[in-house]
């Protein structure tokens, strides 16, 4: 087939099957590689189309398409999005009976399948590779491939093995897709999986849609509240924390105050696990609070929000985390609280790891630059971007550094303060002790240490506690100072504190926000980032949704996957009268018209907010 020809054809595909009108960020080009035979490696942004990259050349190709996904979860996601649109797919997994996998291997061998999905676990198994070399393969597709880097934070062994379909099927395209991968892990993806010929097709890890925010805020959970009750009062969402005890609390705490908060973390058991991410997956305004053992690989499109509680111990895992937001292009938040503890903690871990020396300098430079953005005082936006190698290019308008810029002050001289009483106690402690000493706190143990009669004592009155702490941690992430997690996390002057102690060099710091005080109403107006349709199509907007969820609890599947909100959206705003009409809204494919669209069309006809501007 011609190159002109195969793209006419993949594009009847996507609009007739996906029903999306054409394609975007280069999708055409990858597909057209692996119809020709050629390997390609992805970078894209979550959200962007990486899966449809292989769907379509493999309905295309004679075969199947293999896929290599990491997480059951996803599996069975994709499958059941697929099957709603009409292509047969199945999956391989330990969740399927002896029954089950044979009749999935008897599909495949009978030409009846056009993707199957497999984890890298029993892909790698030799009766597994075995019987893959009776088939007819059209390609392989390498999803998550990051998980292949040591250095990556979802490092998967299994992964390092799948250079074996390179050398066992020569002939056969791979593609191999990721969202986060700096220079080092990109090169290390292609030496892993031998992609040395392929085509490299790296887009912007920008999110526009996703507004970034960074509190420092001593009360964090109080503070993550208000952006709740003020941004995404009755949204699904995401609640990161670092460990199994603060899950359980948060969760427990957020349900005590209405929200519909589930745990999930590795220490509840398999089947609460499961239960929680369906209800999650399957069910509105679902909040998942979990550790980050939780969301690689979920395919929910209406996560409205991300929270982390706690701080992400690099720019990767933050941005493939933030990542889970607004994955079907309407806006979400990212709002993370962190403070100096959890700092403390990535070091103390990297310290007593086991790791080699190589493995823990490498961690340790990728959380000093997650503790720097968190502590920027400009674009967030323009620094992840330079930090995955791209062009900074303008401010980004849609963070909280952009949107309400922090005021930022020359602090040499508190710098300076603040140096000197770590020198001056003798570089052996932490943080809060520090601070009772520079505000003068007469209390025992300044008392005990006689540190109530150094010149420092009480020479930083002019600021509160909390200003204090936000300046240690800003001299902490500028270099100043480091902590030494083996001498219980005292404080201790670098290099590049001298020059600040001797006033050769000014600093700049930025001043610690204060939150925003919420007066309290009988009847509280909060609003949310996402409109989907005008106040006037507001109830055709439930009805529709309530349609998709009826439909999608008949048949086990989430709503999502039966039509996507922006779907629905385009559907209260156009409020199509005829099935030709309906077919012409993105989402809907032929498969989805046959099966769905009287149903929607009722809807539309006979709800009163069904009439169309203007009649």
């Amino acid at each position: 087939m011609e190159h002109g020809q195969s793209t006419d054809a993949a594009l009847r595909i996507l609009q007739s099957v996906f029903g999306h009108a054409s394609f975007r960020l280069r999708q055409e080009d990858m597909i057209a590689d692996l119809l020709a035979g050629r390997d390609a490696l992805v970078l894209m942004p979550t959200g962007g189309g990486k899966s449809l990259c292989y769907q379509v050349p493999a309905m295309m190709r004679e075969g199947v398409g293999v896929v290599v996904s990491p997480l059951i979860a996803l599996m069975k996601d994709q499958v059941d999005a697929l099957r709603q649109c009409g292509v047969r797919a199945a999956c391989l997994n330990s969740t399927l009976g002896l029954e089950e996998v044979r009749a999935v291997e008897a599909a495949v061998s009978g030409g009846r399948l056009d993707l199957l999905y497999v984890a890298p676990e029993r892909l790698v198994q030799d009766r597994t590779l075995a019987w893959l070399d009776r088939q007819t393969i059209a390609l392989f597709a390498i999803d998550e491939a990051h998980c292949v880097s040591r250095w990556g934070h979802d490092f998967r062994e299994e992964y390092l093995q799948l250079s074996v379909l390179h050398e066992r099927y020569p002939a056969v395209p791979r593609i191999a897709l990721t969202a986060t991968a700096d220079a080092a892990t990109r090169r290390e993806i292609i030496a892993q999986l031998q992609l040395e010929e392929a085509n490299v097709y790296s887009h912007s890890c920008d999110r526009l849609n996703v507004r970034y925010a960074i509190s420092d805020d001593d009360n964090g959970r109080e503070r993550m509240w208000r952006f709740l009750q003020s941004e995404h009062p009755a949204d699904s969402g995401i609640v990161y924390c670092l460990t199994r005890k603060k899950v359980d609390e948060i969760a427990e705490w957020l349900r005590a105050r209405g929200r519909d908060a589930l745990p999930y973390h590795a220490g509840l058991s398999d089947h609460a696990r499961r239960r929680h991410q369906e209800r999650f997956l399957r069910e509105e305004g679902v909040v998942i609070v979990a550790t980050v053992a939780f969301g690689m690989g979920i395919d929910k499109p209406d996560v409205r929000f991300v929270v982390h509680l706690s701080l992400p111990k690099s720019i990767e895992a933050y941005y493939q985390e933030t990542g889970r937001a607004g994955r079907d292009g309407l806006p979400a938040s990212a709002w993370m609280n962190y403070g100096l503890r959890e700092i403390i903690i990535f070091r103390q871990w990297l310290s007593e790891s086991e790791a080699d020396e190589a493995y823990k300098r490498v961690e340790h430079q990728k959380l000093e630059a997650m503790v720097g953005l968190c502590e920027l005082a400009t674009c967030r936006r323009r620094a992840v971007r330079a930090y995955f190698g791209e062009e900074p290019g303008e401010d980004c308008g849609n963070c909280d550094n952009c949107l309400d810029p922090p005021q930022t002050w020359e602090g040499a001289e508190a710098a300076r303060k603040a140096l000197s009483c770590v020198s001056r106690t003798g570089e052996r402690f932490g943080v809060n002790y520090l601070v009772d000493v520079l505000i003068g706190k007469n209390n025992a143990r300044v008392r005990n240490y006689r540190h109530d009669r150094l010149q420092v004592f009480g020479s930083g009155a002019e600021y509160v506690a909390a200003e204090w702490r936000s300046i240690f941690r800003q001299l902490i992430a500028q270099g100043c100072l480091w902590v030494d997690a083996e001498r219980f996390d005292a404080l201790r002057l670098t290099e590049q504190a001298h020059p600040v102690l001797r006033g050769e060099r000014g600093l700049t710091l930025r001043k610690l926000r204060r939150p925003v005080t919420v007066k309290k109403e009988k009847s509280p107006v909060v609003r949310s980032p996402v409109v989907p349709v005008s106040p006037n199509d507001e109830p055709l907007w439930q009805a529709l949704r309530e349609a998709r969820t009826t439909l999608a609890r008949e048949q086990g599947v989430p709503p999502y996957v039966v039509f996507h909100d922006a779907t629905l959206r385009e559907l209260a705003r156009v409020k199509p009268r005829t099935l030709e009409d309906l077919a012409q809204i993105p989402g809907v494919g032929e498969h989805k018209l046959r099966k769905y669209g009287s149903i929607f069309l009722r809807v539309v006809r006979e709800h009163p907010s069904g009439e169309r501007d203007g009649e």
